[in-house]
């Protein structure tokens, strides 16, 4: 069991108890609104929770995320993923669900319906990702926002595709350098775990969401199988951790063979050139030197 006051908000089952339920719906919508800087009509004001989209394959080498799907009042759908060890791919599988998730408008609505009238019912797509590691190492930023515009003109025509990124390894302010509600957002998922009391004072302020976010993970709340599934979730991710460093450090043990197996043909290689050299300076036959130096007689007469 964790010694912390506060738990993991990163943990699968933590972040899924604090965004994921009806209970917490209030703390999801304004983080949306904080993150997305949604204001006026813009603003997220209500949230309905679907089924989450996972793909079966890539499901079960998943351990590490837990996705949020809702879809808001005007019926634009909103992902959030949490994903905590970096994996090759993961802004193309960041595409591949906001495609999926986009194209499932047109599967459930009533195949009596003409396909144009459907298509143009296609709701916006926002996928939000909290990445515990550095994604796009050429930026400097903590955040990256991505959109379709006009590789000429910069308008932004087509809609209904958004992408955001945080980036957690780059985000380095301390407590008394926050400035904005995004800043605090990011030091939670980054520090609450080993925050204190007076931290978390100096944090929230008048911040009431923030507070709320911190009662989530105040394990005193939690039930005792509450806390078992948290425990097993991260016991689980460290797991896997080990498991990927251990194959690593594998790999780089065949690397260094390989190497210095390299390295030694290669010396061999250039002694017998040195060999080839002198021999031929001093006039020996072309099958002598092919004899004690194991070069071929083409490689020989290149010399």
């Amino acid at each position: 069991m964790a010694l912390s006051k506060f738990l993991d908000p990163k943990n699968d089952f933590c972040f899924k108890k604090i965004f994921g339920t009806e209970k917490n719906k209030d703390i999801l919508i304004h983080f949306l609104n904080d993150i997305l800087k949604f204001e006026g009509n813009e603003q997220i004001t209500e949230v309905t929770f679907l089924k989450t989209i996972q793909d079966p394959e890539i499901a079960a080498y998943r351990q590490s995320i837990v996705d949020v799907l809702c879809k808001d009042q005007n019926g634009d759908q909103v992902i959030v993923e949490m994903q905590i060890s970096k994996h090759k791919g993961f802004e193309k599988r960041a595409q591949f669900y906001a495609a999926k998730a986009y194209s499932q408008q047109v599967i459930k609505e009533d195949e009596n319906h003409k396909k144009l009238a459907v298509y143009a019912k296609l709701k916006a797509v926002i996928f939000l990702a909290i990445a515990n590691f550095t994604m796009f190492p050429e930026k400097e930023a903590f955040k990256s926002e991505h959109r379709l515009l006009d590789t000429k003109t910069y308008e932004h025509d087509l809609k209904d595709f958004y992408f955001v990124f945080l980036e957690l390894e780059k985000f380095k302010k301390t407590i008394d350098q926050l400035e904005n509600l995004e800043q605090k957002w990011l030091y939670f998922f980054k520090h609450a775990e080993a925050s204190t009391f007076a931290d978390i004072e100096h944090l929230i302020g008048s911040d009431i969401i923030i507070r709320r976010a911190f009662e989530a993970i105040d394990q005193a709340a939690w039930t005792e199988e509450e806390l078992n599934t948290y425990d097993k979730m991260t016991k689980t991710r460290l797991d896997n951790l080990a498991v990927e460093q251990q194959k690593i450090e594998d790999a780089e043990i065949r690397g260094e063979a390989r190497g210095e197996a390299r390295g030694e043909a290669r010396g061999i290689a250039k002694r017998g050139i040195e060999i080839a050299r002198k021999m031929l300076s001093k006039n020996h036959s072309i099958s002598d030197i092919v004899d004690l130096t194991g070069l071929s007689s083409e490689e020989i007469s290149k010399l």
